[in-house]
């Protein structure tokens, strides 16, 4: 049986392939989503880059369907279908919800407690979005390309705190970037790097999907306050 395994990689805790099998769902359910909800999320270039190269509604809904079919196909034929049973994937969304309130109750403590600073909401599919799109982007690509550059010259420790500080610092960063960028506060920034360091362990040390469920989970809670 396929589950979300922990072992250590340059690409942190798990089995990254089971990861990407059970936050494919949530990737798709964004996508078609965005065309309902009219909320892309901000650092999400990708959907919007894919939207104006399809051109039409219809086109960018074939290209998913197309993409679904052909995932459904590859977990058949890699005997990936196991993934997606509850078996697996409740253990997982219900630990990651535990992250989720856990983070919640954090970030409040350091940024309003500490910092006298407030919070902000968003969407549940900018919530999707942001789960899927960033975690990929800034864990599963920045933090593991990160770690795999300077643990060849550093000790592995001190490699890891250095491409967590490094990631965390761009995936804050990120959000003020760009036409799409939201306009720079303390807040925001202070927020997404202790929520950004937090989502950065989980994906170490659990997995991709820990961490992935973890922020989604984590920005509808914030979405629903």
């Amino acid at each position: 049986m396929n589950r979300v395994r922990a072992s250590s990689t340059a690409s942190g805790s798990g089995d990254v392939v089971a990861s990407l099998v059970l936050i494919f769902p949530l990737l798709l359910a964004y996508e078609i989503g965005v065309l309902f909800a009219g909320s892309v999320n901000g650092a999400d270039i990708v959907t919007r880059a894919l939207y104006g190269a399809a051109g039409t509604r219809a086109a960018y809904l074939l290209i998913h369907a197309v993409c679904a079919l052909a995932f459904l196909v590859w977990i058949r034929r890699d005997r990936r279908w196991s993934t997606l049973t509850l078996e697996v994937a409740a253990p997982v969304i219900l630990e990651a919800a535990i992250y989720a309130l856990t983070l919640g109750a954090l970030g409040t403590l350091i940024v309003e407690r500490l910092l006298g600073l407030g919070l902000s909401a968003g969407s549940v599919v900018s919530a999707i979005g942001a789960g899927v799109h960033e975690e990929l982007v800034f864990r599963l690509g920045a933090l593991s390309l990160l770690m795999a550059m300077l643990s060849r010259t550093l000790d592995r420790r001190l490699a890891f705190l250095f491409a967590l500080a490094i990631s965390t610092v761009l995936f804050a960063a990120a959000h003020h970037v760009g036409a799409y960028g939201e306009p720079f506060t303390a807040h925001a920034f202070a927020f997404r790097c202790v929520a950004g360091a937090a989502f950065a362990l989980v994906f170490w040390f659990r997995s991709l999907a820990h961490a992935v469920y973890a922020h989604v989970l984590y920005d509808v809670l914030v979405a629903a306050t």
